[in-house]
């Protein structure tokens, strides 16, 4: 079991930071050598509950992962974890935030995976110099579109990056028809509206669009509709729980064998062991592979298995580049958060050479730019078949920051 399970913890690391920021108070302003006795604190607004929470807990794991290989500090502080369950709710998620920020004066405010729960964070972050927030998974397309602020970034992508590919790898199999099959709400509609797009562009069509209120996964009679539309191919979103549950309900309505399924990577993301047999074969695309061949991936694949139990996952991923664009510009200013312009200046300037999802750096609107690839489960584990988008970048549309 995760140990990042509680509602609310925190974690105290890398006591005897303190003694070396003590020895480099020469160095640095006054103002900063009394700041350095203090932890860094790092919000975390993510779930742990319900349909969602083996997401929250791998981008938690990992991000804490990250950290503590870096010797449990960053810039030279000890790190202190302040972490709320989302719960995957819109109407808390203002509260919640709040919390963090004013009461609990965090210094970077790390969530959340919900792109309301995203929309509402960056509404009231990006009024403000302080905190830093760090998307460690929302797709929304505002955060880095018309809500893009200088001190909200993301190591995750937007749900038209994730998207958009599809509709493409669809067209190019062939594929004239499709319906596509959603929770309403927003990156479940965003997706959508990014397969659809890229289909079209292909010559393809919808030929019907589905949206059920989330959390529902009552699918039957939607999967009875698609059976008798029969178009060439399916476009889906689902994640975590719901997704297991689609794809299980798909297999068992017999449209596996009859109706190719495709969608942005979440939909067999973490659930392939879970799903099983449903979802072998399935073919989606997203920015990360497990069996991507590089150093850095198998390493941390290694390390995650060993800290969690669990193997690694796109939704580790992006905790973990959360914790090293963390480290990256604490190292930066070595320590000082209150340098903001300094911190901004160096999560602007991003490139990671070393990441496990393959080379990225930082777009103008503060989203990855990345390679999305084709992956398809084999064997209960999601394989590399190629790259569908060499390089993405998010057309961060009404973004004025950059």
């Amino acid at each position: 079991m995760s140990k990042s399970n509680t509602t609310r913890r925190r974690f105290l690391t890398g006591a005897a930071a303190t003694v070396g920021a003590a020895a480099a108070t020469s160095f640095i302003p006054t103002r900063f050598a009394i700041a350095a006795k203090a932890p860094v604190r790092v919000g975390i607004l993510l779930p742990y509950s319900g349909t969602y929470a083996m997401l929250g807990n791998s981008i938690t794991d990992a991000m804490k992962l990250r950290i503590a290989q870096a010797g449990g500090v960053m810039g030279g502080r000890a790190v202190e974890y302040i972490a709320i369950d989302s719960e995957m709710s819109v109407p808390k998620a203002a509260q919640n935030a709040n919390k963090l920020i004013s009461k609990e004066n965090v210094d970077f405010l790390v969530g959340p995976v919900h792109s309301g729960i995203a929309a509402v964070m960056a509404k009231i972050v990006g009024q403000r110099k302080t905190p830093i927030m760090i998307v460690p998974n929302a797709g929304s397309n505002d955060v880095t579109g018309g809500l893009c602020a200088p001190n909200i970034f993301r190591t995750s992508f937007s749900n038209w990056q994730a998207a958009y590919p599809g509709g493409t790898l669809m067209a190019k199999e062939g594929h004239k028809t499709c319906a596509t099959i959603s929770w309403k709400y927003g990156a479940g509609i965003q997706m959508m509206a990014a397969g659809r797009e890229s289909f079209a562009k292909a010559g393809g069509k919808s030929v019907k669009d589905i949206l059920l209120p989330f959390p529902n996964v009552e699918f039957q009679a939607h999967l009875s509709e698609i059976a008798e539309l029969k178009p060439d191919a399916v476009f889906a979103f689902f994640s975590g729980g719901g997704a297991t549950k689609f794809l299980k309900d798909y297999a068992a309505a017999g449209l596996k064998d009859k109706i190719p399924l495709y969608g942005p990577g979440f939909l067999t993301e973490g659930v392939e062991k879970a799903a099983g047999a449903a979802a072998e074969g399935i073919k989606t695309t997203l920015h990360y592979a497990s069996n991507l061949d590089n150093p850095a991936n198998k390493a941390f694949r290694a390390a995650y298995k060993t800290s969690t139990g669990n193997d690694a996952n796109v939704f580790s991923v992006q905790g973990y580049d959360a914790g090293s664009l963390m480290l990256q510009a604490m190292a930066a200013v070595n320590g000082d958060t209150g340098a903001t312009a300094d911190i901004i200046a160096s999560m602007e300037g991003s490139v990671f050479l070393d990441s496990p999802r393959g080379v990225w750096r930082m777009s103008k609107a503060h989203n990855p730019i990345q390679d999305i690839y084709v992956r398809q489960v084999a064997g209960g584990e999601q394989k590399l078949l190629g790259v569908a988008a060499p390089a993405l970048e998010d057309p961060a549309t009404g973004c004025k920051a950059g």
